[in-house]
């Protein structure tokens, strides 16, 4: 029988995406889960509204609301798209009442090999969004994704990095978001971790282990909290340090865990964040 879930914990819906919205909020409530991060697709085929509904009713919150972001193209009506589709994802967050919507950035367009002007092609989008997502009471949270990542999905790789274009903007509109299978390799990540809590930039702090041999599908090879190389304590103590109070959330892309019962996933993965990460 798992223990209630800390009150800190949260699930983010990618974890367990075999679960339908009804079925992961009755679950959460079952296992004592207070918060919930939420993803664009499932959430809009439930009805944004609806799941708004639905979340709130069973008295939990959303933590986050995943993602926005992938602006880096360099065609002007490419650009603009991108900024129209975050601006309606801002308002899906709001409409969800969480006040922070994570952004992956975006890799390099088709045949570019220019990472410094793709980064600078994201702050210029900022410059639109930043002030739009305040006036809704959203804070954009840049995400740096491991290196691996770079060209396809995510040109920021390190928190510095993040932190580079964030400082463009005041800390209210635009912070980060610290996730350990991303950062955990980086030895200046804990110093990066203390400038961005000396602005008060740490908007979400997310769990994911780094296990060995990678799957073959990369993206989808994050570990179980305790499977692998991260020591999650560590990383807890070093946000906590700089003032991060807010709901901690597992994010986990694994072929496996979505192969099993969406329940069990869910119960598991409370009882080795009690384990690993409290």
């Amino acid at each position: 029988m798992t223990a209630t879930a800390d009150p800190r914990f949260s699930i983010n819906q990618m974890t367990v995406k075999q679960l339908g919205l009804p079925e992961l909020v009755a679950a959460c409530v079952d296992s004592g889960v207070q918060h919930i991060g939420t993803w664009r697709e499932p959430v809009q085929a439930y009805g944004v509204e609806a799941a708004a509904k639905l979340i709130e009713d069973a008295g939990l919150t959303v933590s986050t609301h995943c993602r926005g972001g992938f602006l880096t193209a360099i065609e002007e009506a490419d650009r603009k798209a991108a900024v129209e589709d975050n601006k309606r994802a801002v308002a899906e967050a709001a409409t969800l009442g969480t006040n922070v919507l994570v952004l992956v950035s975006g890799g390099l367009p088709a045949g570019s090999y220019d990472l410094a002007g793709a980064r600078e092609r994201i702050a210029d989008a900022l410059a639109d969004l930043a002030p739009y997502a305040a006036d809704h009471g959203v804070r954009l949270a840049i995400e740096p994704l491991h290196p691996m990542f770079a060209a396809d999905r995510c040109v920021v790789s390190t928190l510095a990095q993040a932190l580079d274009i964030a400082e463009r903007f005041p800390a209210h509109q635009v912070g980060v978001c610290v996730d350990t299978y991303h950062i955990w390799w980086d030895d200046q990540a804990p110093a990066q971790i203390a400038r961005a809590g000396a602005q008060g930039r740490i908007a979400t702090f997310q769990l994911a282990d780094w296990v060995t041999p990678l799957p073959e599908g990369v993206l989808n090879g994050r570990g179980q909290i305790g499977e692998g190389s991260i020591d999650m304590r560590y990383w807890r103590g070093l946000v906590e340090q700089q003032g991060y109070a807010g709901p901690i959330e597992v994010e986990l892309f694994n072929d496996g865990l979505w192969a099993r019962d969406g329940r069990e996933v869910l119960a598991e993965t409370v009882d080795r964040f009690t384990e690993h990460a409290c």
